[in-house]
């Protein structure tokens, strides 16, 4: 079991709380976490990633750990911290202005 923090406008959509609990079979990826969140909540499907490239859509960004993942390859396994529910995947709404 894993935790995903979601920015509000996904929690609307998704009719969910700010963190959802999601049970990954295997490696722990972003992949994974996505097609799981997708799967429990499939409303969110192409809100994430596009559903035809599979890409991260602009101005969301992925969190573990602290760290920025957003560029990684979305096949990487994540840190153990997030693999074992003691930090949780975020999803964060970037903000653009000008």
């Amino acid at each position: 079991m894993i935790q995903v923090v979601l920015p509000p406008q996904l929690q609307t959509l998704a009719h969910a709380g700010s963190e959802v609990t999601l049970d990954i079979q295997g490696q722990v990826t972003q992949r994974a976490v996505l097609d799981a969140l997708e799967a429990g909540y499939p409303m969110l499907r192409g809100t994430i990633r596009d559903q035809v490239t599979g890409q991260r859509r602009p101005f969301l960004r992925f969190f573990a750990c602290g760290k920025d993942v957003s560029n990684e390859s979305p096949d990487a396994p994540l840190p153990d911290r997030v693999v074992t529910c003691a930090e949780p995947f975020l999803i964060v709404g970037a903000i653009a202005g000008g």
